[in-house]
């Protein structure tokens, strides 16, 4: 009987995609003998009752900075190779940075399977492993096997969605306004002779809301694109700049920072590791 070890990046990967893993794992393979999930503490609290559930060992880290998970991750991977000499090894993430590690895993002798988030991982990382599945998030409430987004949601929709986030990243609020002003109802001559400081206030707060409109829109694709934001949890921004060129909402060479940047309102930019969180409007709530 091989030995099979599956390695969980806990902080990369949603709950869901993590059971989906762990059961594709025992549904191929019909066993586990290694089973860990290295996460921070705040993430092995939040799912304690998972792991328990799946009879995943959570591995926490401690230690504070950019891919410090990803680091005590690999360190264990390598020690565990060598000590244990699995023949399969399977790890759940969706970072490329884990491509050395596959490439030494390999050089050991076991065969280097990866599973990832849908939307969330790049071409650049499924070519490193021997073989690589993608598993579909699904957000709270969703069957199995439904699409993350309502059918009920039309293409229109999602188009001006798609437009309004353009806006955002490109900074053009004013153009939005002026699409929401030639749309809105002709004025009675009583208000074309209101002063002139009255009229000034009630183009700026058109201006204001036809900005948050599309503010509003734009939040809510990042989000359909990035699920994991949904809940208020901090996301790695490497990993949501992927997800939105993923979702063609960012160009390839195209800052998320900037992006965010037009929403201050919703998202919230953190330094030391950069990460992204959704704070959420009025209008989404």
């Amino acid at each position: 009987m091989p030995k099979v070890m599956l390695l969980i990046d806990a902080d990369n990967v949603s709950a869901d995609v993590m059971e989906q893993a762990v059961h594709k794992v025992l549904a191929e393979h019909g066993h586990l003998h290694i089973r860990r999930a290295y996460c921070t503490a705040e993430v092995a609290l939040k799912h304690q009752m998972l792991f328990k559930r799946l009879g995943v060992r959570p591995m926490v880290n401690l230690a504070a900075g950019k891919n410090s998970t990803d680091i005590a991750l690999a360190v264990d991977a390598m020690d565990l190779a060598v000590n244990e000499r699995p023949q399969v090894v399977y790890l759940v993430s969706s970072d490329s940075d884990f491509a050395p590690l596959v490439i030494r895993l390999r050089e050991k002798g076991c065969r280097v399977c990866g599973i990832g988030q849908q939307g969330k991982t790049g071409d650049e990382t499924t070519t490193a492993y021997d073989a690589f599945t993608d598993l579909q998030h699904h957000g709270k409430g969703d069957r199995a096997g439904a699409p993350s987004v309502p059918a009920a949601r039309t293409a229109s929709r999602k188009t001006s969605a798609k437009a309004a986030a353009s806006r955002a990243a490109s900074g053009s609020a004013s153009g939005a306004a002026t699409g929401a002003a030639a749309e809105a109802p002709a004025k009675s001559p009583r208000a074309k002779a209101a002063p002139a400081g009255k009229k000034s206030a009630a183009k700026s707060a058109a201006k204001k809301a036809a900005k948050a409109s599309a503010a509003s829109e734009a939040a809510e694709f990042i989000l359909q694109a990035v699920p994991a934001l949904r809940g208020g949890t901090e996301v790695a921004l490497n990993d949501v700049a992927q997800a939105l060129r993923a979702a063609k909402l960012l160009g390839k060479r195209a800052s998320s920072i900037k992006l965010f940047e037009q929403l201050p309102a919703e998202f919230a930019v953190l330094q030391h590791p950069d990460r992204i969180r959704w704070i959420g409007a009025p209008a989404l709530q």
